[in-house]
């Protein structure tokens, strides 16, 4: 994306008119936004869905080395990112921050990339959620349900809760966060305590176990587990001191993240030995984890962890809602949707016209995918390999793209403020980020045909990361748009609240 002059050409900037238009500050402090930002990585779905896909259709035994490197990777993003949290306070985040570096017409493109790339992560999850409630409600009620009825009713509590207030939220999140480690952390610890065959085998962190073809494809799959840590900019506004508390929360996020499924990853490998975890995840699945839990910690223990998988990823459910709902406040705030969109609720302060366009995407798409499956209590491969994987992956593939141009935006950020001396090794740091990330952009999108589980030449290795190409050219085609018709507006692209804070002080000024 070209960038655009500074700043300081820009036209003069139109202003907002009453309180609705800020989102309200004060309301979360470092424990708050932290539990609000992993209940997006969903750590149990990660240990007992992705992982072992990965084990799977991989075929590579050094995943927890893989987490390692990609956490490497993403501190290394954070550094610069962290940076730019305290000089950019806006709902809107990743646009925010490239349209302060790339210009406003790159700052509307990943507006829009953002608000699919969330809202396909947050829909597509309903799948993996109801086909797990209707396997529930099989097992322990002896009832039939369609997987799509449970999703259609968990998508209207989150609509509901999007619009209690963020502190409300962030509670239930916590405590579902909290358990769901717990139970994870009691299997690692069990698994360590009564190894297979092999022993406390260190295999899986062997640098050649990374060799062969699916290791740049497995980056893809281990990279969407990380999905959340960026999302802590989202809430600057809703902090008493961001430039404080989103770095730290940021920092302690994706290290947290990095070390947990490093460990845990390992800790199937021990349960199952190295030379057998491939074979074992083919076999079983995402039943891999339960199966496990079951040999060592009982019936009991495991009936509580398939309770925790369905909490977990409803505590991913409200997050990503929370997320997209701020998105499309900035974004309304901002002029890229409808001004209705930039208003919050006068009784909770949440963003409630983004929070119903979010539910609203949810029902339509469930709905549409359900019409899709005729059998009475549902196709599995409708809910998980269509719904979840098709959407996951699409949604992965907008954050991978809007970190590695945020990272571009830093560098040219603190450049055009004559910063580079000073903050240069935080511009080193957000290049070298930048560039793994495209180059992991390139797997996923090569190899998109294996992440959705589509054969050779399938038109789903073209049309699904083309809704993320098409979000691109569409929202470059807006920013332009707007930049020739309206320059006021896009001018204010990626200011958000500070718009408002201007015109506060020109009143008080006159």
């Amino acid at each position: 994306m070209a960038t655009e002059s500074s700043s300081k050409s820009r036209p003069e900037i139109s202003t907002f008119k009453g309180q609705d238009r800020a989102l309200r500050a004060g309301r979360l402090g470092t424990g708050g936004l932290l539990l609000s930002v992993l209940a997006a990585t969903a750590p149990l779905m990660v240990v007992a869905g992705v992982m072992p896909t990965t084990f799977a259709v991989m075929g590579i035994v050094g995943q927890p080395l893989l987490f390692v490197v990609l956490g490497v990777v993403l501190v290394l993003f954070s550094v610069g990112y962290a940076e730019m949290s305290r000089h950019v306070h806006n709902a809107g985040a990743f646009y925010a921050y490239i349209s302060r570096g790339l210009g406003g017409t790159a700052g509307a493109s990943a507006a829009l990339v953002a608000l699919v790339a969330y809202n396909a992560l947050q829909v597509g999850i309903y799948g993996i959620f109801g086909f797990e409630v209707s396997g529930l409600f099989a097992t322990y009620a002896d009832l039939s349900v369609a997987w799509w009825i449970p999703a259609l009713a968990a998508a209207l509590v989150v609509g509901a809760l999007g619009w209690l207030k963020i502190d409300v939220n962030a509670r239930v999140l916590g405590v579902l966060l909290i358990v769901e480690v717990a139970l994870v952390v009691i299997f690692d610890i069990a698994a360590v305590s009564d190894p297979a065959a092999q022993g406390l085998s260190l295999h899986a962190f062997n640098p050649d176990t990374l060799s062969g073809a699916g290791v740049g494809t497995a980056l893809c799959f281990c990279i969407a587990a990380f999905t959340g840590f960026e999302q802590a900019p989202v809430y600057a506004e809703e902090t008493s001191r961001p430039h404080v508390l989103v770095p730290r929360v940021m920092f302690l996020a994706v290290g947290g993240v990095a070390v947990f499924f490093a460990l845990s990853s390992w800790a199937l490998t021990v349960a199952t030995g190295p030379s057998a975890i491939v074979g074992e995840a083919q076999k079983q699945s995402a039943g891999l984890l339960f199966g496990l839990t079951e040999d060592r910690l009982g019936t009991t223990f495991t009936d509580v962890l398939h309770f925790l998988f369905v909490t977990g990823m409803f505590a991913a459910l409200l997050s990503f809602h929370n997320v997209v709902a701020r998105y499309a406040f900035a974004m309304g705030r901002e002029g890229l949707l409808p001004a209705a969109f930039g208003r919050t609720n006068s009784a909770s302060g949440a963003p409630g016209t983004g929070s119903l366009l979010q539910t609203a995407v949810s029902v339509v798409v469930i709905a549409v995918f359900a019409f899709a499956d005729d059998k009475p209590t549902g196709d599995p491969t409708v809910p998980v390999l269509h719904l979840f994987t098709w959407f996951g992956n699409v949604g992965s593939l907008g954050v991978i793209l809007l970190m590695a141009a945020a990272s571009a935006s830093v560098v040219v950020f603190f450049v055009r403020r004559g910063a580079a001396g000073a903050q240069a090794w935080r511009l080193i740091t957000s290049a070298l980020a930048g560039i793994a990330l495209l180059v992991i952009a390139v797997y996923t999108v090569k190899d998109f045909d294996v992440l959705v589980g589509a054969g050779p030449g399938s038109s789903l290795s073209w049309v699904l990361p083309g809704i993320i190409g098409l979000a691109v050219v569409v929202g470059l085609a807006q920013g332009l748009l707007l930049r020739a018709r309206k320059p006021e507006e896009h001018a204010r692209i990626g200011l958000g609240n500070e718009a408002f804070q201007l015109e506060k002080a020109a009143g008080e000024a006159s």
